[in-house]
Formats: C-alpha cells, sequence, structure tokens
C-alpha cells in the first residue's frame, strides 16, 4: 500500500474539508484528477483532506489490479486511453490536466511496447493508473492532503447537512463532508441458475462452479488438467478465460509458414466446452486506421436530428431512432465499398445530397447511391453478424464447427482490411462513433418504458456491445487454433447447461447440434454480471439499498391514450449532473455522488475505462461536475461557480439544458451567443489543451468523403467537442 507523499498543512484553528472517493478505478481517479486542478488553480480557502479508498488495489481498482497475469490484454488500443484531461506539456512533469497517454507513458516509461495500435495487458494499464495517481499526489498544494486507503466500506451513514460516517472494513470509522461512489462493477448476490449451480456444486466435493466476474477473480488455478470445463458465453470474459487455461497452463501458439496459428499443448490444460445463445464467437477490432485525432461527424444521425426527436413524445428505439442510425452506417459503408471505384468528388456530391436529405426525411441511401453512380452496399443486419447461424441446425459437432471457421474466418478477413476500407468493420464503428449521441437519447427516460427493456436494453445495446466491443484479433486466431488441437469445443447455438442429478454432474448441450452432450465437472460462468442495485452484493451498497438512501431507476410513461407504462431497470436512480442519489421518497442526497457503472440503465454505457487523449469528452464532463461539487466547502461559491474552458466548449449533453454564458469567442471558433444552447449548434472541434480546458481545433479537418482522405468543403470533420469516449468494457 502506497504511503502518503503529500504533508498535511493545517493552520491553527483550521476545520479540514473532507472528501472521500470509494473506488480508485478510471471513474474515481478521473474525479480526483479533476478536482486536484482546481485546487491548484484555485487554493482552498481551509485545508483540504481527500481519502482516496478501495477495497482492492488504490490506485487502479478491482479490474485493473497490477498482479494479474500479462496475457490478460484490453480490448482497447494503448493510443486511443489516456487518464489526464490534456495533452503533456513539452519539457514539463505530468500533473493534473496535462499528462502522456497510456501508450506515451508505455513507450517512455515501461517496456516491451510493440508500437502504435497495440493491447496493453490490463496489469500495464493498472500500472499507468498508478502513475496517474503518483502525479497528481505529488502536484497537490499546499494545505491539501491525500490518504490512500486499502479498506472496505461497510456502511455508510450521514447525510449532506451533517455530514457521513464511513464505517471501514478493519472496524475503524471516518467523518467526512462529501462522498464520490464511483465502485465500479459489483459481485450481484447468486440467484436463480447461478444459486442453483452453486448449491449443486456444494453437495458435491468433485464438482466446480465459478461465478460470473473477472477472471483475474476466478479460481482457474485449481481447475484440473484434462478435466471438463464448461463455459457460459463466448464474449471478453470467455477469451481471458481460454488464455489463462491454455496460455497460462504453460500451452504454446506458434504460426505456420502459411501463416496459420498452431496450439502446443503442455498437457496441463482442461478440456473446454464452451456455448451461448448464438453459438458465435465474439468478433474481433478490426484494424484501425483512422488517425488519432479524428472523430466521425454524422451526416445522417447528426446533432440536430437528435434534438429533434428529443423535442417530441416518448420515443420507440426501433421505430424512431434506429433507422436514422441504421442510415448512418449504410452511408459509411458504401462510402467503403465505393473508395476505389469512384472519384473523391462524386463521392463528395454523393455525402452533400445524403445530408440535404437527411434534413427532412430519413434518407435511402441505396437510392442516392444510385443517383451519384455508386454501387449501394448496405451494411449487414446486427442480427445476422450476432446470430449467425439463425435457424441452423448441424448433424454433429464436426459440421458445426466446419461452419463456425468459415464465419470467425471471414469476420478476421474484415477485421484485417481494416475500419475504413472493409464496408462492415466501417459501418460497425458507427456504432461507437455516435455511443455519445445514443447516450442523449435514451439516458434519463427518453424512451418509452416498453421499448427502453425491450428494444434499447434487451436487443440494441447487447447487440452493439456484441459486435463492436470485441477482442484483439489474435484471440479469434487463437480459438481457431484451439478447436483444430481438441482443447477447445464451441458446443454450437442455442447452448445449455444444467445439473444432473442422477449422475451428479454438470451438463452442456447444443439444442442445434447432434451429439453435442457433454458431461462436465467445472462451470465457469464468463458472462459479464449485470447491473442491479437489488442484488449487489457490496454490504455498503445493499445497506444504502435496504435503507433507502439509492434505489433502481424506474423509467414510467402515462401515454395519452392507453395505460401506464413502467420499467425498473436495477441501475441506480440519480439526478441530472452531479449525479446525486434518489431516495425512496424521492429527494436528492446532495452529499453523495454516484458515477459511472451502479448507475447503468439509467445512463448507458456506463462501462467506459477511460478518456480519448486530448478529447474532451462526458466521461471529463462527469468528473469535472462532481470534482466541483464534493469542493463546495472548500473553494469560494466564485470559484464553484466558474466555469472552465472545458466546459464553455463541451456543454453536458444530457437533458438537463445547461446553457453557456461569460464566452468571448476567437476568430474562427462557433459564435454562441449569450443563453444559446451548444447543443443545437454546428459541430465544431475541439480539443483539450495542457491545462485540462479544451481549444477549438485551430484548423479544422474538412470532413472526409471516404473516412480519411479527400476534403469535402463546407463540412468540417475534426475532433468533436463532446466525442464520447471510445472505452473499455471495464
Amino acid at each position: 500500500m502506497h504511503t502518503s507523499l503529500a504533508p498535511h498543512h493545517a493552520l491553527p484553528g483550521d476545520d479540514p474539508w473532507t472528501v472521500a472517493v470509494i473506488g480508485s478505478g478510471p471513474r474515481g481517479l478521473s474525479v480526483l484528477e479533476r478536482m486536484a486542478l482546481h485546487l491548484a488553480q484555485s487554493p482552498p480557502s481551509v485545508p483540504v483532506i481527500i481519502h482516496l479508498i478501495d477495497a482492492v488495489e488504490v490506485g487502479c481498482g478491482r479490474v485493473w489490479r497490477t498482479e494479474q497475469p500479462a496475457y490478460l490484454l484490453m480490448n482497447t488500443v494503448a493510443d486511443e486511453i489516456s487518464m489526464f484531461s490534456g495533452p503533456p506539456e513539452p519539457g514539463e512533469g505530468s500533473r493534473p490536466g496535462a499528462g502522456p497517454s497510456l501508450a506515451q507513458w508505455w513507450q517512455q516509461h515501461a517496456t516491451g511496447f510493440p508500437g502504435p495500435n497495440s493491447y496493453a495487458p490490463r496489469a500495464l494499464y493498472g500500472r499507468y493508473l498508478h502513475f496517474v495517481l503518483d502525479s497528481i499526489e505529488t502536484s497537490l498544494p499546499d494545505r491539501v492532503t491525500l490518504v490512500r486507503r486499502q479498506q472496505s466500506v461497510s456502511r455508510l451513514r450521514g447525510d449532506g447537512v451533517g455530514g457521513y460516517r464511513l464505517e471501514l472494513g478493519d472496524g475503524s470509522a471516518l467523518a467526512v463532508h462529501r462522498v464520490v461512489l464511483s465502485t465500479g462493477h459489483a459481485q450481484p448476490r447468486p440467484t436463480g441458475q447461478s444459486l442453483d449451480f452453486r448449491r449443486f456444486a456444494s453437495r458435491h466435493p468433485r464438482l466446480r462452479y465459478l461465478p460470473a466476474g473477472p477472471a483475474a477473480e476466478m479460481r482457474l488455478d485449481e481447475l484440473p488438467g484434462g478435466s471438463a470445463v464448461g463455459v457460459i458465453g463466448l464474449g471478453l470474459t470467455f477469451y481471458d478465460v481460454m488464455t489463462a487455461l491454455t496460455v497460462g497452463r504453460g500451452g504454446q501458439f506458434t504460426e505456420t509458414a502459411d501463416g496459420e496459428l498452431c496450439y502446443q499443448t503442455s498437457g496441463d490444460e482442461p478440456r473446454l466446452f464452451a456455448g451461448s445463445r448464438s453459438g458465435m464467437l465474439m468478433p474481433g477490432r478490426g484494424v484501425n486506421h483512422k488517425p488519432l485525432d479524428q472523430v466521425y461527424d454524422p451526416v445522417v444521425f447528426t446533432e440536430q436530428r437528435v434534438e429533434l426527436l428529443k423535442a417530441g413524445p416518448r420515443l420507440d428505439f426501433v421505430r424512431d431512432v434506429f433507422p436514422w442510425l441504421r442510415a448512418e452506417m449504410d452511408l459509411v459503408s458504401t462510402l467503403a465499398h465505393n473508395r476505389l471505384r469512384t472519384g473523391s468528388a462524386q463521392r463528395e456530391r454523393f455525402v452533400r445530397a445524403v445530408a440535404v436529405a437527411a434534413r427532412h426525411v430519413c434518407p435511402d441511401i441505396a437510392l442516392l447511391a444510385h443517383r451519384h453512380g455508386l454501387v449501394p452496399m448496405p451494411a449487414p443486419e446486427l442480427d445476422t453478424l450476432a446470430q449467425p447461424f439463425g435457424q441452423r441446425t448441424f448433424a454433429c459437432p464436426e459440421h458445426f464447427h466446419h461452419a463456425l471457421r468459415e464465419v470467425v474466418e471471414a469476420d478476421l478477413r474484415e477485421a484485417d482490411l481494416g475500419n475504413v476500407a472493409s464496408p462492415r468493420k466501417a459501418a460497425l464503428d458507427v456504432l461507437r462513433d455516435v455511443r455519445w449521441l445514443i447516450c442523449a437519447l435514451v439516458d434519463f427516460a427518453s424512451l418509452t418504458p416498453s421499448s427502453h427493456e425491450r428494444d434499447f436494453l434487451g436487443w440494441y445495446a447487447q447487440r452493439s456491445a456484441f459486435l463492436v466491443s470485441g477482442p484483439p484479433r489474435i484471440r479469434l486466431r487463437q480459438a481457431l487454433a484451439l478447436i483444430d488441437s481438441g482443447v477447445l469445443t464451441v458446443l454450437g447455438p442455442d447452448t445449455r447447461f444444467a445439473v444432473d442429478e442422477t449422475r451428479g454432474c454438470f451438463v452442456g448441450h447444443s439444442g442445434s447440434v447432434e451429439g453435442s452432450s457433454v458431461l462436465l465437472e467445472t462451470v465457469v460462468d464468463a458472462r459479464v454480471p449485470p447491473t442491479d442495485i437489488r442484488l449487489d452484493g457490496s454490504p455498503m451498497m445493499a445497506d444504502l439499498y435496504t435503507r433507502g438512501v439509492v434505489q433502481p431507476y424506474r423509467n414510467v410513461w402515462d401515454p395519452p391514450h392507453g395505460s401506464e407504462e413502467e420499467f425498473e431497470t436495477g441501475g441506480v436512480a440519480v439526478t441530472h449532473t452531479p449525479y446525486h442519489p434518489l431516495r425512496a421518497t424521492g429527494e436528492a442526497d446532495r452529499g453523495i455522488c454516484l458515477l459511472g457503472i451502479p448507475t447503468e440503465h439509467t445512463r448507458w454505457f456506463m462501462t467506459v475505462g477511460g478518456r480519448r487523449p486530448g478529447f474532451w469528452s462526458q466521461f471529463d464532463q462527469d468528473a469535472d461536475d462532481v470534482a466541483k461539487n464534493v469542493l463546495v466547502g472548500a473553494l469560494s461559491p466564485i470559484q464553484c461557480r466558474r466555469t472552465p474552458r472545458s466546459d464553455q466548449r463541451a456543454s453536458q449533453y444530457r437533458g438537463d439544458e445547461r446553457r453557456i454564458d461569460e464566452q468571448q469567442h476567437p476568430a474562427g471558433t462557433t459564435d454562441v451567443s449569450a443563453g444559446t444552447d451548444l447543443s443545437i449548434q454546428p459541430s465544431r472541434g475541439v480539443r483539450a489543451d495542457a491545462s485540462g480546458g479544451a481549444r477549438t481545433a485551430g484548423h479544422a479537418l474538412e470532413r472526409t468523403a471516404d473516412l480519411g482522405s479527400e476534403p469535402v468543403p463546407g463540412r468540417t470533420y475534426g475532433p468533436h467537442r463532446r466525442a464520447f469516449q471510445r472505452g473499455h468494457h471495464s
């Protein structure tokens, strides 16, 4: 455990202002970084003590713990992640608001940097987060103290008026004025099948059941070599489990002369039998061919369209929203397909025609492509990509593996083409690029309750996560090599795992593959645990829920014609920024700010694990708003009201109608008069500056008709002022 680097300088008679940040992963560190920057820019009126508390590892948290094996990789390239809210300043050390990205730090301070567009080990990211924390602490001004506490918090009592008492796992207590809850992924209490499997394994000593969670926490080393292990799910955690039980057991992958991977067994591997409802391995990420300073500026699914949609009645996602998103994907897919077939001027005219049509109706991309001499290339259906086997049945496991190999190899070919040249991967990248606009539509109940539950969370959120958040491509190649070696068997579509009381074992089988049934000694749940405050196994969160301090968010709608609808999401109900939890009485607890994964379903895509270097994103805005709120007792009212440049250019796009004032616009920037909502202004690029603020891109790049080369006159294409971070699934 680190010791505090900064002394506490308190003047006689001073009463310090105390803040507890519970959870020191990326969300907690982002708030701490912005707190440190504000305190450095505006020295506090009283001493400040900040307690950074984490039950696992202070400085990086549970998911990014530094002792995990190096073969567990991130799924976002290192160039696209930073925890500093501004780029490094030449010739100066790192400090809040100015520091290196993960890739820059890896290259300068660690070993084994493989080059651009590389995937870092999670443990390495943990070391980087420690570097960020040390940079924050050494930069704290006098009279500000950071105390690192590796402790769990069992209870949180109090309110925003009298302060809070934190009861820690070692029996001690801590009194603070304000609390930031950035606790990350929960370990839910077992229910349903998970509870049945756990009880069944407890009655049979030779059986094991490993519940859902990070692979680094699973007791995988206890599984005997040669034993039959079932794995529920074929997503990111599946790849971690697969790697841990092969590479982690001493097996090796080698490449043949023709570029194929082969697996050399160590003899200590279990036999893996994995499956899911789709039977499809999570697709790999396309090679990134976009410049780091490029963010896609939508043509169809634009800010203006989002404003118009939000201005109307409650939305049905499939009927009202997805057609516009689908048209954007079709546009990008068609441009990628015609990139080498047509000239830039021809594509530019096509893009302009689409933009004009999209002002009035959802455009027919294929029709407009024909009119401008382009070959239409509609983006594949999400269901087709996520469930490629549909209702097919297979006579034997070998037939299914042949079909699976064909699909995976086709996906790898597209991934190798990259996110510019491949129509499929370019179209799927749109889903990542417009996440911030999707958030603007679905956060805080813009959808009807039924559409929110069925169409968005039950369909779109699952499809987009599966198709665009995948692992490095090498993981799919390794999976194919393991299938060839006999170590891994993918059971097929409609895989079910169950208990066999008669034979005293688990069983797995695919309903679509004849002869797929297998007896199992272990079942590993490789799915992402659901976010649901009602099932949160944390003593602190369970106590807050029991006492009504937090409650699940309810999407309630009373339509003009028809009966009332309600959907209880399971995510914690919070106010708009700075995200105070709402009590069961409906009152906000204004001394607590709650950020990140516990609010998933109230807000969307809270799993983001960092900010994009040089850009001011919603991740940054959340951190800054919370930082200013919890420092209210340490800074003067004027200091707390003052909006940094980052806020002036990056307005909060969460439905709270934040207005921008006290601005002077330099030449070349968006002209926004006082009181105008930035969310409906034309897009302009904004980069974070070295102080953690933002600046308008000096020379906005012209938007390109093929997403990366020739300009389209009159359209800006540069870093977007609210570009939503492409983050990890943490």
